[in-house]
C-alpha cells in the first residue's frame, strides 16, 4: 500500500557531506511525522531527526548543528543534509513516516529499506 524509498547514501571521507532523500508513495491520505533513523554496526536503531507536517523539527543531540532535515509535503518527501561527517555517523539510514491511508484506519508507521552511509578517516 505504501512504499518509502531512500536514496543518496554512499562512501564519503570524514568532514564531507551527503544528502539523503526519501519519497513516500501509495495510498496516502496524510503524513504526520517523517523521520530519519540510523543504525550503526552492532548498535540499536536511533532517531536522528524528525519533522511534522507543520515543519516542527527535533534533532538528536549528537547531530545538532550538522544535520538538517526538511520535507516537501506536496511530494511526500523528506530530506536529510549531513555535514561534517565523522566515522561515528557510519550506519544504515532509514526514513520513516507516520501516516493515514486513504482507506479507513488509524495512524500507521512505514519504513524505507535503508541506505548505507560509510564515513572513512
Amino acid at each position: 500500500q505504501v512504499q518509502l524509498v531512500e536514496s543518496g547514501g554512499g562512501l564519503v571521507q570524514a568532514g564531507g557531506s551527503l544528502s539523503l532523500s526519501c519519497a513516500a508513495s501509495g495510498s496516502i491520505r496524510k503524513i504526520n511525522v517523517m523521520a530519519w533513523y540510523r543504525q550503526a554496526p552492532g548498535k540499536q536503531r536511533e532517531v536522528v531527526a524528525n519533522i511534522d507536517s507543520g515543519g516542527a523539527i527535533n534533532y538528536a543531540d549528537s547531530v545538532k548543528g550538522r544535520f538538517t532535515i526538511s520535507r516537501d509535503n506536496a511530494k511526500n518527501a523528506v530530506y536529510l543534509q549531513i555535514n561534517s561527517l565523522t566515522p561515528e555517523d557510519t550506519g544504515v539510514y532509514y526514513c520513516a513516516a507516520n501516516l493515514f491511508l486513504t482507506s479507513a484506519g488509524g495512524l500507521r508507521q512505514y519504513w524505507g529499506q535503508g541506505t548505507q552511509v560509510t564515513v572513512s578517516n
